[in-house]
């Protein structure tokens, strides 16, 4: 008889155990538990660190908490102007509410994984499709990932999914046509580029013409202030020179010195010899007559 009830003491304190162990729950800091009851998600455990559930009763299951990548297959899409390209891509997502994430796709990355690539590659498929090849290749460095994201927008939020990012590793052309797109392109650029040219050379033309014509008449107006200047510093020289000889004996000495500018004048050359009549002006200044 005693026996019998240590043992029962025994299995009733390893049932006590083993019903306290499964009432604990560990929440790890990049991830989410699940407690579930009877299958149906009872409440949600957010927060890392040890918590309690009814032992038999209910049930935990984990869900990542952390940023996830998924990779998209390699995929052709055709761009307004009937081109085809290839586009590689990925995206970055977390799970942003468990509980809608759980009762939407059971729990399971995979059918997550699916739906992204179903509707991220629906949105891209759009956009490209209604934009041509050149805006396409001209958009690779984010106009064309912004786009994809807007056109996504909120749908995602029905599976309790929050997508951060889309980003292309490879948005390129079909290697058979690769070369004459690009020298197509580059072409494009040229003529833009020569349009651009023409129009700055006509511009500087105008610019360089209004700029002489302005720079002729500022020349004219000071020709015309530096002649009137000139005259009028010459009448001012000869009538200094009027009021300095006005008398006799003056005029005589001012038609002395005039004399010998003139004989200076007339000496050029190496030969300084100079033949005057008796009756010249000049040789009668020296006579003293």
């Amino acid at each position: 008889m005693k026996t019998t009830v240590k043992i029962f003491s025994v299995l009733l304190i390893c049932a006590a155990l083993a019903a306290g162990a499964s009432s604990i729950v560990i929440t790890q800091e990049n991830e989410y538990s699940l407690i579930r009851q009877f299958g149906k998600i009872d409440h949600v455990v957010s927060e890392a660190g040890i918590s309690f559930k009814i032992p038999f009763i209910q049930s935990v299951d984990t869900l990542p908490k952390q940023i996830l990548l998924y990779d998209l297959s390699s995929s052709d899409v055709i761009t307004s102007d009937k081109k085809t390209m290839i586009c590689d891509s990925y995206i970055l997502w977390k799970i942003a509410d468990p509980q809608k994430f759980a009762q939407t796709l059971n729990s399971s990355i995979p059918n997550a994984e699916s739906r992204l690539d179903a509707i991220v590659y629906n949105s891209t498929k759009n956009i490209i499709s209604s934009t041509s090849q050149d805006d396409v290749i001209s958009g690779r460095d984010g106009e064309l990932s912004a786009a994809i994201m807007q056109n996504i927008g909120n749908s995602l939020e029905q599976y309790g999914i929050s997508l951060l990012s889309f980003e292309t590793k490879k948005l390129d052309l079909p290697g058979d046509n690769k070369a004459a797109v690009y020298e197509r392109m580059i072409s494009e650029r040229d003529n833009i580029a020569a349009t651009y040219t023409a129009e700055g050379s006509s511009e500087a033309q105008i610019i360089k013409n209004t700029t002489d014509k302005e720079v002729t008449v500022l020349l004219s107006e000071a020709e015309k202030e530096a002649a009137i200047l000139i005259a009028e510093g010459e009448a001012e020289y000869m009538r200094i020179l009027s009021e300095a000889y006005n008398d006799e004996s003056k005029q005589e000495f001012y038609s002395f010195v005039r004399s010998l500018d003139a004989l200076k004048a007339s000496m050029r050359g190496n030969n300084k010899t100079v033949i005057l009549s008796p009756d010249s002006p000049i040789a009668q200044i020296f006579y003293g007559r």
